[in-house]
Parts: C-alpha cells; structure tokens; sequence
C-alpha cells in the first residue's frame, strides 16, 4: 500500500510512526525539532490520516507497507521510531529487515501484551470505538455537538480532542471520520495483543541501538516487560521520560528530543 506521508529537515533519515488513531500531524511539531538532525519522514499508516483504507490491518501488512515505502523513497538504511501500535509496526519490522537499520526507538509499548494489559486495553479502545461508530457525523452540525455527545461516554477531554482530529470537514459542511473506524474495531484484538515473537519471524536482533522509552506516569510498559522485550532486542537500553504518560511526545517533547539526538548514523 503506497502510503502518504510528511517529510521535513536534512541528514540521515529517520521514519516516525504514529499509533492507534494517530497521524502524521500529532508528529509535525516535534519532526520539525529535529529537524536540523534528520531528514525526517513522517507517514499516515494504513487506515488512518490520508493513506489508504483497506479491510485488511495488523502488524505484517504494516511492515509491509513501510518496507515499501522505504523502497520506493530509495532507502537503504534508516533510523526507525514508533509510537504504541507504531511501535509495535517498527518491532516486527525490525525483526523481519534488521539489515536495513541504523537505529530503532521504541516508544512506550511492549511487543505483546499480556493477557492483564491486553484486557485492560482492548475494553478501553473498544469504548471508544463503540463510541465513534454510534455517531452519525452526516447529522452533525459543528465540532462542538460532536464533542458533546462523545462526552457522554468519554470523559477525558484530551481523549475526545485526540479522536476529534480524525474529523474531516465534507463538501456541504457534512463531517466524516479519516480513520477507517469498522476495520479498526473490527482488527482491535490484534492491534491491541501486539506481535508474538515465534509466530512473527522471530529473531534476536542486535548490531545497531535500539532504545526502549518509557513514559513515568505510563502503565503501558513496566519492569516486569523487560525480559519479553529484551528476548528480540538483547541490547536494548531503556529510559524513563520524566513527566509524560503515554503520549510522550506531547507530555515532554525535548526530553524525547535528547533521546533521539543519542541516535548516531
């Protein structure tokens, strides 16, 4: 799948990858921080933003859609990040093309879940998603009805302004959701169980940095994830970013710029 895709800066690329419900927007800011580092290049993953919707969603047809982004922008070798499910894109694509690597940052998820976390997170994406699929945004007349009524069922404001940057405005000043909203509640208990080393070209990989990050207040990864994490990624040197959740890159945007400006080509 030819997915769209941001580009900004000089230097050796590097590819950012969003999670669930993200885009290529929520990393413009921060790109454009490092930019004088790397060129670097931020795309929408399948199903989400401006790339393509497909019935199809999980980790191989990610990694295969980034392997041939990297193809045709003539990438040989490149730095590679993720957020959450992005995250876990960039693991399994590490795993598969380890070759084609200089760097990779894994931003605040494990490869799998255990079945704790993964209950915990697939009841908590599918209220919300439950909650989108309820909505007919055809009758809406302004973004400030569609917060309202997602307020029913989602209490978290920075939540509901998450999701609500998802909404395009249509010709007639109709609204429609840029994700592809059926498919992801559809795929969610993939997404949200992550990939299984043995089942998904399991390897141990080593021969360039690898960096696990980890928001403080986060409970996405914690100590006891380590060994799952260090069995593919036996080098893999962790770090706890002060003062952020989940969502580092808006929690605490410089102290993610110091991590990435460790990465060396």
């Amino acid at each position: 799948m030819k997915l769209f895709f941001r580009k900004y800066g000089s230097g050796p690329p590097l590819i950012i990858l969003h999670g669930l419900y993200g885009s290529s927007d929520n990393w413009v800011s921060f790109a454009k921080s490092i930019s004088d580092r790397f060129t670097v290049y931020l795309p929408d993953q399948r199903n989400h933003g401006q790339s393509p919707h497909s019935d199809i969603h999980d980790y191989t047809s990610m990694k295969e859609d980034l392997f041939e982004m990297a193809e045709e922008l003539g990438l040989d070798r490149f730095f590679l990040a993720g957020h959450s499910m992005g995250g876990r894109t960039a693991m399994a694509f590490a795993l598969s093309w380890p070759e084609r690597l200089c760097g990779l940052v894994i931003i605040d998820i494990t490869p799998l879940s255990g079945d704790e976390k993964y209950n915990e997170a697939y009841l908590a994406h599918s209220r919300i998603l439950d909650s989108m699929l309820s909505l007919k945004l055809e009758e809406l007349k302004s973004r400030d009805e569609l917060d309202a009524i997602l307020s029913r069922t989602i209490d978290s404001e920075s939540i509901r302004g998450f999701i609500m940057k998802n909404v395009r405005r249509l010709p007639g000043d109709k609204f429609a959701w840029k994700l592809n909203v059926p498919v992801l509640k559809d795929k969610l208990k993939e997404i949200t169980r992550g990939i299984e080393p043995g089942k998904s070209d399991f390897r141990e990989v080593s021969g360039f940095p690898v960096i696990i990050l980890k928001g403080e207040d986060s409970a996405y990864i914690s100590p006891e994830d380590y060994p799952a994490i260090m069995k593919p990624f036996p080098e893999a040197e962790f770090e706890i970013i002060p003062g952020s959740g989940h969502w580092i890159h808006a929690d605490n945007p410089e102290a993610l710029r110091k991590s990435f400006l460790r990465l060396r080509a």
